[in-house]
């Protein structure tokens, strides 16, 4: 088993999507509880005046809930603000008419839980960059040990800590406001999709090497 395990993340870091690139299988943690402020429900994009965080509100009592019974709350106006974020930062990239319609709809329609919303986003997203990978949920899997030395453990990318402390191997593509800002690592996979289009799966391949 060639695979690799994440925690179900919303419109997951670029350094996560490089380890899929390597990998034939994609794990995914339904067990562990939610953790608050972590990327779980959280991504960050490039804007002309740096990077913005988009959060996704959640219903939670305060109590431990595994991720797999983390309900959206729609309080709010959070999907048209996202989009609106989404495209106010891309719209001028060179791919971002080419995949607009393919993402609209999920800030149009109500998603009970996260992990669903999250991962048909990233199953749309792998699609579109030829990334598709197998998708096994931990909780089916029976033999949880024999994982640590058949899957690499990619769980801390959930963390923004962990996340800022990763080396940058991946070399810097064309982002619509580096002139501005300077390339800026680490992204959403958002980012390398609108920027680059399918030519995204050479730089996932190149951050391996």
């Amino acid at each position: 088993m060639n695979g690799i395990i994440s925690h179900p993340l919303y419109l997951g870091p670029l350094p996560l999507y490089t380890q899929l690139y390597a990998a034939d299988m994609l794990i995914v943690d339904d067990c562990t509880p939610f953790v608050k402020q972590t990327c779980r429900n959280r991504a960050t994009i490039a804007t002309e005046n740096g990077t913005q965080n988009l959060n996704i509100p959640i219903v939670h009592d305060g109590g431990r809930i595994a991720m797999r019974d983390v309900r959206i709350s729609e309080h709010g106006n959070w999907r048209h603000q996202h989009w609106n974020a989404i495209v106010s930062a891309y719209r001028k990239s060179p791919f971002f008419e080419y995949y607009a319609d393919d993402f609209a709809h999920f800030y149009e329609e109500r998603d009970g839980f996260l992990m669903d919303f999250n991962m048909r986003l990233h199953g749309t997203i792998c699609e579109q960059l030829g990334l598709e990978r197998k998708i096994v949920l931990l909780s089916e899997i029976a033999d949880k040990e024999e994982l640590h030395t058949t899957a690499r453990d990619m769980r801390q990318m959930a963390e923004p800590r962990a996340l800022a402390e990763v080396e940058n191997s991946t070399k810097p593509y064309y982002q619509v406001f580096a002139q501005r800002n300077g390339f800026i690592p680490n992204l959403s996979i958002f980012d390398l999709l609108f920027n680059m289009g399918p030519e995204g799966l050479i730089v996932l391949r190149d951050g391996n090497r």
